[in-house]
């Protein structure tokens, strides 16, 4: 590691739970991580934030994770498997910007939002947000009001559909919307 690097993320995946048995650690993405360990347990985020998934290639169910210790993730989450494969967030300086829409293909009902929204039906008389458009910042959205609910991580770009988005579930609607802030790092 070079010293203009120091600030790089880095994750350990530990086997077992409590940090037990091998250790892979990842400071950038990786989509398939059964190449390094056959299970996954626990992990330590030392710096940074990542998005862990608990299937390959950035598929299925997501997590948010920031600095801290994950002795046994699986139960905290309500997983029934390992992580698979996990998504480097970087860090984002400035401002914050996302357009939701009310249907598929940017259609609706259309809000700019700029910062955090625990319900986007209190907030826009909004019953669905089933695509959007993130022009500036990382986002974090989840499928229930008040920030609970399976998440899905939106980096810049368009999302003209929820639908086929890799979580393997079919339709999602998302009700409420965080902004991932430098603080969380």
């Amino acid at each position: 590691m070079t010293s203009s690097n120091m600030n790089m993320s880095r994750i350990v995946f530990y086997e077992d739970r409590n940090f037990q048995g091998r250790s892979y650690e990842c400071s950038g993405d990786c989509s398939d991580m059964s190449s390094y360990m056959s299970r996954c347990h626990s992990c330590r985020v030392e710096r940074g934030c990542f998005m862990v998934y608990d299937r390959t290639n950035y598929m299925g169910n997501q997590y948010f994770m920031r600095r801290g210790e994950y002795a046994d993730y699986m139960s905290m989450f309500g997983w029934n498997d390992c992580i698979r494969s996990c998504r480097m967030i970087p860090m984002h300086r400035g401002s914050y910007r996302m357009r939701i829409y009310e249907r598929e293909n940017f259609g609706g009902q259309m809000y700019e939002m700029m910062d955090d929204c625990d319900n986007i039906m209190d907030r826009y008389r909004m019953s669905n947000c089933m695509s959007c458009h993130v022009m500036d910042g990382h986002w974090l959205m989840y499928e229930q009001p008040h920030y609970r609910g399976r998440m899905m991580y939106m980096r810049p770009g368009e999302y003209r559909s929820f639908m086929n988005m890799g979580m393997g579930m079919g339709h999602m609607r998302f009700m409420s919307m965080r902004r991932i802030m430098d603080s969380y790092y």
